[in-house]
């Protein structure tokens, strides 16, 4: 077994953990959505799934940062962490910065995400108010994540392995990028319905 077996092993499990999260948060979000249309059973699934990775990867992960040093750690979600560290070292040790914005996702992301579920299911007043918010707090920990390292050339990021900048930093990251967009764009064209819609009813009483 060489090196190359086990880079395919660690590869593999962490993979398939990430689409174990995956199918559970869909088959939850749409079990949470049933009766409602197209739109709102995907956005559920996927805030399903944002919910679990942030509580049950990302919770994790500030943990063992806390109580030890992640690159010295044992077990699945240690060892997930471990492979997506071979593309950005600052995830296997104590980073500041990194903790620091990890603690915000699992705490105000998470709950975030827990509160808007409820919001849609119940179809609450304040959903678009709690997507907007937790959309924009998802983009800026995307951006604090990269951004100051793309400042300083890059030092942390593993760019010339094709799995690890490909897939785990582009692929991965960018579907945090491109979902909330999305979700942006969904409450924008929502409250424009919703102004035009009260406007028009207005003008019927005056």
């Amino acid at each position: 077994m060489g090196a190359g077996w086990e880079l395919g092993a660690a590869a593999g499990r962490s993979l398939l953990l990430c689409a174990a999260l995956l199918l559970a948060g869909c088959a939850l979000g749409l079990r949470l959505g049933r009766g409602r249309g197209a739109a709102d059973r995907g956005v559920l699934a996927w805030l399903c799934y944002d919910a679990l990775v942030h509580f049950a990867l990302e919770g994790p992960f500030v943990y063992l940062s806390f109580v030890g040093n992640l690159a010295d750690s044992k077990g699945l979600i240690a060892s997930l962490w471990k492979e997506y560290g071979k593309a950005d070292a600052r995830w296997l040790y104590f980073d500041p910065t990194i903790v620091s914005l990890e603690i915000l996702t699992v705490v105000l992301d998470g709950s975030l995400a827990l509160v808007l579920i409820y919001a849609i299911v119940k179809e609450k007043y304040y959903r678009h108010f709690i997507q907007i918010t937790l959309c924009v707090c998802e983009l800026y920990g995307g951006w604090m994540t990269f951004f100051p390292d793309w400042l300083m050339g890059s030092p942390n990021l593993n760019t010339d392995n094709w799995l690890y900048f490909g897939v785990y930093l582009v692929f991965f990251n960018s579907v945090w990028v491109l979902m909330p967009g999305l979700l942006l764009w969904q409450s924008w064209v929502e409250l424009k319905k919703m102004y035009y819609k009260g406007t028009s009813a207005g003008k019927k009483f005056k």
